[in-house]
């Protein structure tokens, strides 16, 4: 295996000419608030104006149109990555850029795995369907095993003084070591710490000697 060329460390080469900043979402919504009071006052609906309850409706339809949207999100996810749990695969497709050693969290249990990045796609935008670095976990047989993905932004894209970028209705975390906004998704292994955490306690290095402790 390569030895990392942690493009993600000098990611500024790549950005010289700038780029757009992805949309962030805002803040919440007025009749989201008010929905919140409405249902914190006893009785509920029934004691507040007909329009609050109403906002309420609407929330919970909006809220339903969300967690729609997310599963079909997801599964574009699956099946974009899908062919990639043949490494030799993701590796032709233009993710061979080995951008990490093996990552082990530095500060509790857990580890990412292995970061290969597709450069071209490092250009400061953010879409389901590109992501632009697959996370294996090295296996004992020597095997690489696809459990995530991870969309990154770099600050010279997108200021890390600015909103965090949003994909997915997920804020992007600030990784300075490698000066990118992140949002990891654990789409091929499921994450205790969650669908979004950084690190995975399920995820190992021990079977590899490729491996960094370095903070993400």
């Amino acid at each position: 295996m390569r030895r990392p060329v942690h493009l993600l460390a000098g990611i500024a080469l790549l950005s010289a000419c700038g780029g757009e900043q992805i949309p962030t979402d805002g803040t919440v919504p007025r009749d989201v608030a008010d929905a919140s009071l409405c249902a914190a006052r006893p009785g509920g609906c029934a004691q507040v104006q007909p329009a609050t309850a109403a906002n309420l409706q609407s929330s919970e339809r909006l809220e339903g149109r969300r967690r729609s949207t997310l599963r079909e999100e997801l599964a574009t996810i699956r099946w974009v990555t899908a062919p990639f749990h043949d490494f030799a695969v993701a590796s032709a497709a233009g993710w061979s850029t080995e951008i990490t050693a093996c990552l082990t969290n530095p500060a509790g249990p857990g580890a990412m795995g292995f970061h290969y990045g597709n450069a071209p796609l490092i250009n400061g935008t953010a879409h389901v369907d590109k992501p632009q670095l697959l996370l294996y976990e090295p296996e004992r047989n020597g095997r690489l095993r696809l459990v995530a993905v991870e969309y990154i932004i770099p600050y010279s894209f997108h200021s890390r003084d600015a909103a965090p970028p949003v994909l997915m209705g997920q804020q992007f975390m600030q990784f300075d070591t490698f000066q990118v906004w992140g949002l990891h998704v654990w789409i091929w292994k499921e994450n205790p710490s969650g669908l979004f955490a950084p690190w995975n306690p399920r995820v190992t290095c021990k079977n590899t000697t490729d491996v960094s402790s370095m903070a993400h």
